[in-house]
């Protein structure tokens, strides 16, 4: 199990992160040269929510939502134009120095490794930066090496890694100095199907062993599912939704669909409730508009059936059709 001691951390109390009415605002220049005129943007508007110590939390919008702006506020890198937020009891525009001991952060597109220098002599510099004491750097080094295996890259310039070798890389960069908190942004984008596997087994095990948080932006909606219990979905800079996926998946009208096995092939079921949208051979996806136990028992009574399984909507359906206002009215669903 990875140590999870650090010297200078102030005990925790309450939420890891707490956002209270939370905004960023740009001004946009527009117009001729000489009459130019200034217009507000508000990138994120009223956003209010709260991440508990040990809970991994998906963070998800479509391109231009308000995300990274959020994530930028979390970290320090902005500061709010309007409203409250305290990361780990710090004001992060505040206390950004103190603030980086607490968190680890990693960019799915850029790196913090130093590009022409081995893996292992970019970690050293890390441990230094973090001031990690030399016996507990060689110890979360020699941990993180297994769990992550980096043994046959660490002595690779970071310029020759493959990107799912970086990526290990800077997310070992991100834990060397045990932070409470682990921010990604796109961690698996443009990983194969083998290192995405990885990279998530490794995050569900220091949430488990260590009870690290998590908050992760990703479009990657296969990450959601295996990672997050919690979802906040942020809309035109507004926090659409926050709650589990069974929540999110109940939330937007997304058909559920009965698929069928049947022992030999058939017309198109008609039955009650439901709709066939799809035949092939002795199997039929149908798809439901009424209780599927209903549903069930009608298709039962007139067909001789091997099979039956119930597919509940995925995640990026719903995210879908979230996104493009198949929900209530946004705001109504904030929790």
């Amino acid at each position: 199990m990875i140590s999870n001691e650090n010297t200078n951390r102030a005990p925790e109390r309450g939420p890891i992160i707490e956002a209270v009415g939370l905004g960023r605002d740009y001004v946009r220049s527009e117009g001729p040269f000489l009459r130019r005129t200034r217009r507000r943007i508000a990138a994120v508007e009223d956003v209010t929510f709260t991440v508990r110590p040990g809970e991994i939390v998906g963070y998800l919008g479509p391109n231009g939502a308000g995300k990274s702006s959020t994530m930028k506020m979390l970290t320090g890198i902005l500061t709010p134009t309007s409203g409250t937020v305290r990361v780990a009891g710090m004001e992060p525009s505040r206390h950004r120095t103190r603030l980086a001991r607490e968190i680890g952060v990693v960019f799915g597109q850029r790196t913090t490794l130093w590009w022409d220098l081995p893996l292992r002599e970019s970690l050293t510099l890390t441990r230094h930066l973090y001031r990690v004491p030399a016996d507990l750097h060689a110890e979360r080094l020699a941990e993180l090496t297994e769990l992550l295996e980096l043994g046959p890259f660490l002595d690779t310039p970071v310029r020759q890694l493959s990107l799912g070798q970086r990526m290990r890389g800077d997310l070992t960069a991100a834990l060397l100095h045990a932070p409470s908190l682990l921010v990604l942004d796109e961690p698996t984008i443009g990983l194969d199907v083998v290192s995405k596997s990885t990279i998530r087994e490794f995050l569900l095990r220091i949430n488990a062993e260590r009870g690290t948080t998590i908050l992760i932006t990703t479009h990657d909606l296969g990450d959601v599912e295996r990672l997050c219990d919690r979802v906040m979905v942020i809309d035109h800079g507004r926090l659409a939704f926050d709650g589990g996926l069974s929540e999110l998946r109940a939330t937007v009208p997304t058909p559920r669909v009965l698929v069928v096995d049947l022992a030999a092939p058939v017309p198109e079921i008609e039955v009650e409730g439901a709709r066939t949208v799809r035949v092939e051979g002795p199997r039929q996806w149908l798809e439901l508009a009424d209780n599927p136990a209903q549903v069930i028992e009608r298709v039962a009574r007139d067909h001789e059936v091997v099979d039956l399984t119930l597919r509940e909507p995925d995640i990026e359906t719903v995210v879908s059709a979230l996104y493009r206002g198949a929900a209530p009215e946004r705001g109504a669903l904030a929790s």
